[in-house]
């Protein structure tokens, strides 16, 4: 077996045991025969490579060394060293960690399995194995201690034991059920009534939740702060509403792929949660002007608003957000067709610390955006410009002249930008800091004009494809077997 293989294979048996380790949590303690290989493992788990660079007998002997030094519970580690002490120790361990030291010993059993040791809590790593008897075990043994967890990818999970953690723990403040697509309103509602202590609750991709869920948070949960029901396609203007009136301490609203929320909803957001930063509004298509309007006029310490699929939104949103929110940092407005240059110029004089901008299809802006955001954002590091088919080389050139591209401009995507050419690439040289380029679909830029970039840029990743060159017609009688047309289909793509 090749010596990545073993590595592999010896991944897998340690989730394995893990996995059962903690299905057995809480339970009785190991057959003491067993102890020194599950010591073994414990302090081996993160670096497998020298398991292999030891002969059996040595393993054994190590293994029973550190047996005799920590398992016996009259061992002068387990006299001498205070347990508070101890249990500081433990607290830096992660759930397989625990496990493991729980079974070393006695002693170490008692002081592993203390609920203070089981605040924060991710299971993502056993996201397939984990079912609802596991979370109830660990909701009795943790109680009141439990503040952090998170069960993101557990399908398996459903609202019967979420009510029992809710029941058990209800000091809990922040809860990722991203991807937990059998929970439904009710386990909101098991939250609301017991658990009035949440900060962050994650609803991504949970497709049962509905306004239900959000009137129940509303009345139970008024310190909620975090919130996101990304593809939670019931959820309406009703529950955002509802959310907003009782949650009025909220920080971060995201709702990606919520197609009914509309203008209202967003405009009662503004009003009653004036705490606002971070705002995920994409594929809200029905949203408009006025939605955004608001949301400057209110939230004035927004640092990342994501509008990327608003269709009907135009320069009037912009400039009020420049008017508004001069601490913006992150702003994703792709797909919003109708933005044109005065809109960036207005961001540009007065937002400042902008660092992310996604411009994508935002087709009519042209150079003038490009030379406004080198001379008013000099924080910039990432800038999508895909689709901006008016885009030139000198837009690039003031770009890369630009502070903010010498010293922070680290990404810079520009697919399907048809007038940009190899002179764009010779100004890019300057900026020092690039580490990714996106160039697909730029049909004049060409492999020499890369490969020079490379030459000053050697870490510098460039993304494109080129279509090969079309055969010379056939000399001879016989004729070809594709035409010229299904020639040049055949794309061939590279990553340089």
């Amino acid at each position: 077996m090749s010596y990545a293989s073993r590595n592999k294979f010896e991944s897998r048996r340690v989730k394995r045991k893990a996995t059962t380790e903690l299905e057995e949590f809480g339970r009785a303690g190991p057959d003491p025969s067993t102890i020194y290989i599950r010591l073994w493992w414990f302090l081996n788990c993160r670096h497998t490579d020298s398991l292999y660079n030891l002969s059996v007998s040595e393993m054994k002997h190590s293994a029973e060394q550190l047996t005799r030094v920590f398992a016996d519970d009259e061992a002068p580690i387990n006299k001498k060293l205070p347990k508070e002490l101890l249990l500081r120790i433990f607290s830096y361990l992660d759930v397989v960690s625990l496990c493991r030291c729980a079974q070393v010993s006695k002693a170490w059993n008692v002081l592993a399995l203390d609920g203070s040791n089981w605040q924060r809590i991710d299971l993502f790593y056993f996201q397939k194995d984990v079912e609802g008897p596991i979370i109830e075990n660990i909701s009795r043994r943790c109680g009141g201690f439990l503040r952090q967890l998170s069960l993101r990818g557990c399908q398996s999970i459903a609202d019967g034991s979420m009510k029992t953690l809710a029941q058990l723990c209800p000091n809990i403040e922040e809860l990722n059920l991203n991807g937990c697509k059998k929970i439904t309103d009710s386990t909101c509602q098991s939250l609301s009534r017991h658990c009035s202590k949440l900060q962050r609750l994650n609803l991504d991709s949970c497709p049962l939740i509905t306004d239900f869920s959000l009137k129940a948070l509303s009345d139970g949960c008024p310190q909620l702060t975090h919130i996101n029901v990304s593809w939670c396609s019931d959820i309406t203007e009703n529950g955002v509403e509802a959310l907003s009136r009782g949650c009025p301490r909220l920080k971060s609203f995201i709702c990606k792929g919520c197609p009914h929320i509309t203008t209202k909803a967003v405009q009662c957001l503004a009003r009653f949660c004036t705490s606002l930063e971070v705002c995920n509004l994409f594929g809200c298509s029905n949203l408009t002007d006025e939605a955004v309007q608001s949301l400057a006029e209110h939230c004035t310490r927004l640092h990342y608003l994501c509008l990327s699929g608003c269709l009907h939104l135009t320069d009037t949103s912009l400039v009020t957000l420049a008017q508004y929110c001069h601490m913006l940092t992150t702003l994703e407005v792709a797909g919003c067709s109708q933005f044109t240059d005065i809109a960036f110029q207005a961001l540009a004089r007065s937002c400042r610390l902008l660092e992310k901008m996604d411009l994508d299809e935002c087709v009519l802006i042209t150079d003038s955006t490009l030379i406004h955001l080198a001379m008013g954002c000099p924080r910039l590091e990432k800038l999508t410009l895909s689709h901006c088919e008016l885009i030139t080389d000198e837009g690039i050139r003031h770009l890369a002249m630009s502070p903010c591209a010498a010293e922070n401009l680290t990404v810079l995507e520009l697919d399907n930008c048809p007038l940009v050419t190899d002179a764009s690439l010779e100004h890019l040289i300057s900026c020092h800091n690039l580490q990714r380029v996106e160039l697909y679909d730029c049909q004049l830029i060409t492999r020499m004009g890369i490969r020079r970039l490379r030459n000053h840029l050697p870490n510098i990743r460039v993304h494109a494809y080129f279509a090969p060159v079309t055969p010379p017609p056939s000399s001879g009688a016989s004729r070809q077997r594709y035409c010229r047309c299904c020639i040049i289909l055949y794309l061939h793509t590279y990553t340089i």
